[in-house]
């Protein structure tokens, strides 16, 4: 079940900083003027975290037609984050290491799952002024329709 505190349509996005697979900080303020999309996920090395990432991939330059940037994030470390995308050819679409402190943007959003120590399959869309404009948890075993995402930025 997403968090009761989850983060609602309307609301500002808070500012955070990560480190991606290839240990590069990306800073959610220094894209403002773009929608951005975050994609959590429970855990690298898996099957439907495996899919949900590689749709991100798969769908970059629709979604950049779209003026939106696609993020993954999950509390996998950037060593282990590194070594699945290269496992899954993985090159424009980065990877967000929520480590430490564990969980921390998860819950930022509202979508940390307490009693599992990750996050909810969850995507949340951001638009350009930092406002929150769609949000959906997914069945945890599931991969997320990305055309979903799409359809709904074609509305904007």
């Amino acid at each position: 079940m997403p968090s009761s505190h989850m983060i609602q349509i309307g609301d500002s996005a808070l500012n955070f900083s990560l480190k991606d697979q290839n240990d590069r900080t990306f800073d959610l303020l220094e894209h403002a003027g773009k929608r951005i999309l975050l994609s959590f996920h429970p855990l690298a090395w898996t099957g439907p975290c495996a899919g949900q990432m590689q749709s991100l991939e798969d769908t970059r330059p629709e979604l950049e037609s779209h003026n939106t940037l696609a993020v993954g994030l999950s509390v996998d470390s950037v060593p282990c984050k590194k070594a699945w995308a290269d496992s899954l050819e993985i090159v424009h679409t980065r990877l967000l290491s929520d480590f430490w402190p564990h969980g921390k943007v998860a819950q930022q959003f509202g979508v940390f799952r307490d009693a599992n120590g990750f996050s909810e399959r969850s995507n949340i869309l951001i638009d350009e002024h930092q406002k929150v404009v769609f949000t959906k948890v997914y069945p945890i075993h599931s991969v997320p329709d990305i055309q979903e995402v799409i359809s709904f930025l074609q509305t904007l």
